[in-house]
């Protein structure tokens, strides 16, 4: 079979154009109930749907601060300055992006969501995750790093005591560390009552002795949030240690090869008797549960945001390149096929993000936790969905060009398919909405 000649990419959308709306707001930029990167509010269109003649039409934002408007401002200039060059050849090296993790530290990207008494920039969780879809359009690793140290951050944000906040807090927000949970076991997964690693008083000391798997940051991280057993059985054992990356007894073992964001390293973390200083257990002893649903809720959050920061970019290029590409004296996106395909995708990626900014909501107005629970549930469920199927959607219309590195779906594609099982798979979160009505 002969390879067909790669065509030139397709050109980027104009600038004027493609950031400037009705009322003169970036294409991104969203309000401080804020819409995501790449659509729309309640009751308008998206960005990315096509008109009667083929031009993009701009989605109307909802009202916003200035000061939000400032941090989205921000984190488009990084990700399309720090970012978007870099994704296609860290990813082909799979090579951790730290430094570029640095610079969003420095800017205050890795604390939003936290008081600013300690550190954070003091946002809403809408706004947070507004600037982590704006991310993860252009590279889906660094967004769901930024995920993965704010969720390191939570339980001693929540439930740590106020001496431990003051102390540790700082230091995790500041932008130079780097956290990372340690949850998931080789035989305890969706099933957190099982974990069986444990946490032995030992004077001053817990002695932690176990196996942790799929720790994203793991061989990076410079501290790691120990969920651990220190009482019985069940779940009302469990309690959260949080440990230094020069503990002793601590390890990382070998990185699993990934079919996607290999960029970012997961392996296994040894624990060999590891020594964890008493005044590091946060919470009291059998609050693990506790601490944990609070993180798997905002991991969900987090995780959907990811996956409508790329669905909206596989839409993007599937647009820019049907409207590019001309078979039989027209471009291909003018025959009905494409064009409705094209309109479903834009339809899903806008549900996904409304979905998403109602979870968002209600974890800001503090709802009762079983339906801030359902929520994110919901909007992790349809967004990675969501991102699955454009990312799917993308690769059939550029036909064969999608299927080679020369254009990033396919890389998308493998990525989004990660999205669907990591915080909770697809089939937990329909056991949770399920049991939530």
């Amino acid at each position: 079979m002969t390879r067909p000649a790669v065509p030139a990419p397709p050109p980027a959308p104009d600038t004027a154009t493609a950031r400037t709306g009705p009322e003169g707001t970036g294409r991104h930029g969203t309000g401080s109930h804020g819409t995501g990167s790449h659509g729309t509010g309640p009751h308008g269109t998206g960005s990315h749907g096509t008109g009667p003649g083929g031009t993009r039409e701009a989605a109307p934002r909802p009202e916003r601060t200035d000061r939000d408007g400032e941090l989205f401002a921000l984190a488009e200039e990084l990700a399309d300055r720090e970012l978007a060059p870099r994704a296609a050849d860290f990813e082909a090296r799979a090579e951790f992006p730290r430094e570029l993790l640095r610079t969003l530290g420095k800017a205050g990207l890795l604390g939003l969501p936290y008081p600013v008494a300690y550190g954070g920039g003091g946002r809403s969780y809408e706004a947070y995750l507004t600037v982590l879809e704006i991310l993860a359009r252009r590279w889906l690793c660094v967004a769901q790093s930024v995920n993965i140290h704010v969720l390191s951050c939570y339980g001693l944000a929540a439930h740590g005591s106020e001496e431990q906040r003051a102390r540790l807090l700082p230091g995790m927000l500041g932008g130079e560390q780097l956290g990372a949970n340690c949850i998931s076991e080789p035989e305890a997964g969706s099933d957190i009552s099982a974990l069986g690693s444990t946490a032995v008083r030992d004077g001053d000391h817990y002695a932690v002795t176990g196996t942790k798997a799929w720790t994203s940051h793991a061989g990076q991280a410079d501290y790691y949030n120990l969920f651990c057993r220190t009482g019985g059985p069940g779940v009302r054992g469990l309690s959260l240690l949080l440990a230094d990356a020069g503990t002793p007894g601590l390890s990382v073992g070998r990185p699993e090869r990934k079919m996607g964001v290999r960029s970012s390293p997961t392996a296994p973390v040894v624990l060999d008797g590891a020594r964890v200083p008493a005044d590091r257990l946060v919470g009291r002893p059998g609050k693990g549960f506790l601490i944990a649903s609070g993180l798997f809720d905002r991991g969900r959050l987090g995780i959907a945001a990811c996956a409508v920061g790329l669905a909206g970019a596989a839409l993007d290029h599937a647009v820019a390149y049907t409207h590019s590409r001309r078979q039989f004296g027209r471009p291909v996106a003018d025959f009905q096929g494409l064009a409705f395909q094209l309109a479903d995708m834009s339809t899903q990626v806008a549900a996904a993000r409304a979905l998403l900014r109602e979870a968002a909501r209600c974890l800001d107005a503090g709802e009762d936790a079983s339906r801030v629970t359902a929520a994110a549930a919901r909007a992790k469920l349809f967004a990675t969905d969501t991102a699955m199927r454009v990312t799917t959607d993308a690769v059939q219309a550029l036909g064969a060009y999608g299927c080679v590195e020369d254009h990033p779906v396919e890389r998308w594609m493998r990525e989004a398919k990660l999205l669907q099982i990591i915080e909770g798979t697809n089939q937990i979160q329909r056991i949770v909405i399920a049991r939530s009505l």
